[in-house]
């Protein structure tokens, strides 16, 4: 049965192609409750399920979900190991389940840096999901926004130099298409959780007219109703795009 939030956001019909997630709050979640950090991320997983669940139901079409930054990976060993074994572990556990949904997963990021089992389970589920019509899931893993516009700008570069781009021609529609997410709609709307105020260098070029939501939620306490929640607030925003309504 639909929530009461969810008909009335499917009835108002405004629902954002792509919403993208910053998930924060995991440490800090854990913290207060005595666990350790692992296990924040561990309850962090159940969210994802929900949120991908909920976007599923809204009719969303592109979700983009943070799940670990090329920063990240400054993070203690002990920590990282155990990101890693939970990424292998989503990876494995939730591809029938997300292949059935109809659910696309796309893993983008310097995935060339992941452990052999870690990617070989992103491959597997990316590839087993591929036919997937429902929804476009991204996972950014290795991600850096910084560094993402650095390697377009070097891909536009060496095709200038063997001669197969005049620089002139470089518009942002050609920059966008050497990005991780060519082809795809920018974001329409960003939600970061746990409150904090800051983007933390994700997709820098692609946020440029997002509406942004915080949530004072903690991303193991988020669910999807804190995702219909969100939509709802984007319903009754007006998107100008830097132009001046008449009247």
């Amino acid at each position: 049965m639909e929530s009461e939030l969810l008909e009335r956001i499917k009835l108002d019909g405004r629902i954002p192609s792509h919403v993208a997630v910053i998930m924060d709050g995991n440490g800090r979640w854990a913290r207060e409750r005595g666990l350790p950090r692992y296990a924040g991320h561990r309850r962090g997983m159940v969210a994802v399920r929900d949120v991908v669940e909920g976007a599923v139901e809204a009719g969303i079409e592109v979700l983009t979900l943070f799940a670990f930054s090329k920063e990240n990976w400054q993070r203690p060993r002990p920590e990282i190991a155990a990101l890693m074994a939970l990424l292998k572990r989503y990876a494995d556990s939730e591809r029938q389940e997300l292949k059935a949904q109809g659910v696309a997963v796309h893993v983008l990021g310097e995935l060339d840096r992941l452990r052999a089992g870690p990617r070989a389970a992103v491959e597997r589920i990316v590839g087993e999901t591929a036919a997937g019509k429902t929804m476009r899931l991204n996972l950014m893993i290795s991600y850096s926004g910084r560094d993402e516009i650095v390697r377009a700008v070097r891909e536009l570069a060496r095709r200038a130099r063997r001669g197969e781009l005049d620089p002139d021609e470089i518009d942002e529609s050609l920059f966008g298409s050497v990005l991780y997410t060519a082809g795809l709609p920018d974001p329409d709307l960003l939600i970061r959780t746990s409150g904090e105020l800051r983007i933390s260098n994700f997709m820098l070029w692609q946020l440029a007219y997002t509406e942004l939501y915080i949530s004072s939620v903690y991303w193991p306490d988020f669910t999807r109703e804190h995702l219909f929640a969100a939509i709802s607030d984007y319903q009754r925003r007006e998107r100008r795009f830097g132009r001046v309504t008449a009247g």
